[in-house]
């Protein structure tokens, strides 16, 4: 088994949910940017983003790694660079393929089969009030059917300063299943991964700016939509020595957060007690849960690793 990383352990609770024998496995590796894990329960397998090649892959145990579907995130004919591809996928009440499309700017539905993809999309949002997206980067269902998603400059080509930008924040959205789109926030400089509690009143936020590099909370009120922001976990103080940034997470069925973050995947209680970190020497961009719900599926850099729990993803 090839491995990366290292367990470092702060408290009980973190050798309760993390074994000690526990080993960061590298699944496949070669990547430029890995992004946007989803597994595929009905199926069995795991999609994926690799975001400058504009491409998702597939990996399957006992198949490896396969290519799934190209062009992800950027249709255009125009030739173009920086971060063109999909990030984040997940899959909808009705399962099927939803796509944060850097390079068209977009939230998009494949318009294809899981098991027969095709580089087709319908447009589910890419405007706020006539103004362009910037470029959706994670998205999550709560479980009306409504869509939360966050949208930083990072598909942008010259990120916030890009000419093309037409929106003067950086935005947390709600797209209800009525087809309304309520914006939730736009004061954080760099939203980034979304989830909610197990019971959904709260409503958690990274912000990967290094400068407030932070998870926010909110609480969801009777419409559905946040209010309440306040810091959940503040991880600026770990930026200067330490690779990466608050990006996507997940949370477990007891409301623990295992969270990309700068050093590698930390783990927080619904408190927001450290309890310790699953240690990585490159900078890691989200994870998953898969295969029976204990395992955590982590894109790290040019890696996908995976490591099995003792507890279980929240829904599962």
């Amino acid at each position: 088994m090839n491995t990366l990383g290292e367990l470092e352990s702060l408290s009980p609770e973190f050798d309760s949910l993390v074994p000690s024998n526990a080993k960061p496995e590298i699944l496949t590796k070669g990547f430029e940017w890995s992004e946007g894990p989803i597994w595929v329960k009905d199926g069995e397998y795991l999609l994926f983003s690799d975001i400058p090649p504009n491409m998702v892959y597939k990996w399957k145990e006992g198949e490896g790694r396969t290519d799934y579907l190209t062009p992800s995130g950027y249709t255009g004919d125009a030739p173009r660079g920086g971060e063109q591809g999909s990030n984040a996928l997940t899959i909808d009440p009705e399962g099927r393929l939803i796509l944060c499309q850097h390079g068209d700017r977009r939230v998009a539905r494949m318009d294809a089969p899981l098991d027969s993809p095709a580089p087709k999309f319908v447009t589910l949002a890419d405007s706020f009030e006539g103004k362009r997206f910037n470029s959706p980067n994670d998205c999550v269902y709560r479980s009306d059917g409504d869509l939360f998603f966050t949208d930083p400059p990072y598909g942008l080509e010259k990120n916030v300063k890009d000419p093309a930008k037409e929106l003067d924040f950086q935005g947390v959205y709600r797209l209800t299943t009525g087809g309304d789109l309520i914006l939730q926030t736009g004061e954080l400089s760099r939203p980034n991964g979304l989830a909610f509690s197990p019971d959904e009143k709260t409503f958690y936020v990274g912000n990967s700016d290094p400068e407030h590099a932070v998870w926010m909370a909110y609480d969801l009120n009777d419409e559905g939509n946040s209010t309440n922001g306040r810091v959940f976990f503040d991880s600026t103080f770990w930026v200067p020595d330490n690779k990466g940034l608050p990006d996507g997470f997940k949370i477990d069925k007891d409301g623990n957060m295992f969270a990309t973050a700068p050093g590698g995947v930390v783990v927080l209680d619904s408190e927001a007690h450290h309890l310790g970190t699953i240690r990585f020497p490159v900078a890691t961009s989200n994870c998953a849960w898969g295969e029976d719900g204990s395992t955590l599926f982590i894109t790290a850099h040019m890696h996908l690793v995976r490591i099995r729990l003792n507890t279980v993803g929240a829904g599962w």
